[in-house]
C-alpha cells in the first residue's frame, strides 16, 4: 500500500481534527502518501481530493469541528453513487480509506467495503453510541460542555428557587444525559434506554421541596422528548412551574479536551496501521483503556447493553 485517504462525515465532533492529524502524520511516518477528502462522501463522489503534507495538519489538534468539513450525501445512499466514489478513489490511486464519524458514516464505509475497498472507521460522535467501543471521539468534550452549562444554570435555579429542565443531545443513546446528570447532581435523568413515569418524576420533585430544597435540575435526552414537552406535562399534571434550557449545537463545538485529543491520536494512528496490515472493513475502538480493532460488521449487531448500574447510582444519589 502506497497511498491512503481520510474523510470526516456526519455530525462534527470535537477531536475530529486531532484524528485527521494523526492519520496524516502517521501515514507519512510510515512512508505512505495521504490524501484528504473534503465534504465527506459527497466530496468523494465529486472528486474533492487533495494530497496532504505534514504542514497541512499543523495547528489543528486544538480546534473543534473538522478541517475536511462534512456534508450529507443522499447520492451516496445509491449504488451508483458508491460506484462513482469508488471510481474516484481508483482514479487518485488511493488503496485504503479512513472514515472518521458516527453510525451513518460507518454504514457508508461498510457499503464501500462490501464493494471490495479497504475501509477503516474511527468513531467520532458526541453521542458515544458506536457499538463495540467504550468511548468515541468528542464525547468527553461534549460532556464537559454540558456539565459547565448545567453548573451555570444551577446558579440561576438556586437564586430563583426554580425547577429547570435541560435538554441535551442523544436521539437513541442517553450517555450524554446520564453522565452529565450524574456528574452535575441532577435530580432526574430521562434517557431513551429507560422508561420513565411522570408520577415518579413528580414525587421526586415534591420530596425535594418537602425537605426544603430550593431548586431542582431535570436532564432529558432529546430522544425521549423535548424539554418543552416535559414542561407542559409537569404543569398540566401537577401544576409544577419549570424553566426550559435547550443546549443544542453548543454541545458539538469547542476545543477538544485532553482526553479526546489523546484517543483521537491513538485511533487515527491505529487506523493507518490496520490498513498497512492489509485489513479492511475494520472499526477502531477502546475497551478497558486499550485501543482495539474489530470487524466493522460487529458495529451493526443489535446491542441491548447500556450502563444500567450508572443510571441506578444516579437515582440513589439524588434522593
Amino acid at each position: 500500500m502506497k497511498k491512503i485517504a481520510v474523510l470526516t462525515s456526519g455530525g462534527d465532533a470535537p477531536g475530529m481534527n486531532a484524528a485527521v492529524r494523526a492519520v496524516v502524520r502517521k501515514a507519512i511516518f510510515e512512508g505512505l502518501e495521504v490524501a484528504g477528502v473534503f465534504n465527506g462522501y459527497q466530496g468523494l463522489i465529486e472528486g474533492k481530493i487533495e494530497l496532504l503534507q505534514l504542514g497541512s495538519v499543523g495547528d489543528i489538534i486544538h480546534r473543534g469541528g473538522t478541517m475536511l468539513r462534512t456534508a450529507r450525501s443522499p447520492e451516496f445512499h445509491t449504488l451508483e453513487g458508491r460506484e462513482e466514489a469508488l471510481e474516484q478513489l481508483k482514479k487518485n490511486d488511493i488503496e485504503g480509506l479512513v472514515v472518521i464519524g458516527g453510525d451513518g458514516s460507518f454504514r457508508g464505509a461498510y457499503e464501500l467495503a462490501k464493494l471490495g475497498f479497504p475501509c477503516v472507521c474511527v468513531p467520532a460522535t458526541i453521542d458515544n453510541d458506536i457499538n463495540g467501543t467504550e468511548f468515541t471521539i468528542g464525547f468527553d468534550t461534549a460532556l464537559n460542555t454540558v456539565i459547565d452549562a448545567i453548573d451555570k444554570i444551577r446558579d440561576t435555579a438556586t437564586s430563583h428557587e426554580r425547577t429547570f429542565i435541560i435538554e441535551v443531545m442523544g436521539r437513541d443513546a442517553g450517555d450524554l444525559a446520564l453522565w452529565s446528570g450524574l456528574a452535575a447532581g441532577a435530580e432526574t435523568i430521562l434517557i431513551p434506554e429507560e422508561k420513565y413515569e411522570v408520577p415518579a418524576i413528580i414525587d421526586r420533585l415534591r420530596s425535594g421541596t418537602g425537605r426544603g430544597k430550593k431548586h431542582s435540575i431535570i436532564i432529558v435526552a432529546e430522544g425521549v422528548m423535548t424539554a418543552a414537552e416535559l414542561a407542559v406535562i409537569l404543569k398540566k399534571v401537577a401544576g409544577i412551574e419549570t424553566r426550559v434550557s435547550v443546549l443544542g449545537h453548543i454541545q458539538r463545538g469547542g476545543s477538544p479536551s485532553a482526553r479526546d485529543r489523546v484517543i483521537a491520536s491513538q485511533y487515527g494512528a491505529r487506523a493507518v496501521e490496520v490498513l498497512k496490515e492489509g485489513k479492511g472493513s475494520v472499526a477502531i475502538g477502546m475497551r478497558k483503556h486499550r485501543v482495539i480493532d474489530y470487524s466493522l460488521e460487529d458495529v451493526f449487531e443489535k446491542n441491548d447493553e447500556w450502563e444500567a448500574d450508572l443510571y441506578k447510582l444516579s437515582k440513589e444519589l439524588s434522593i
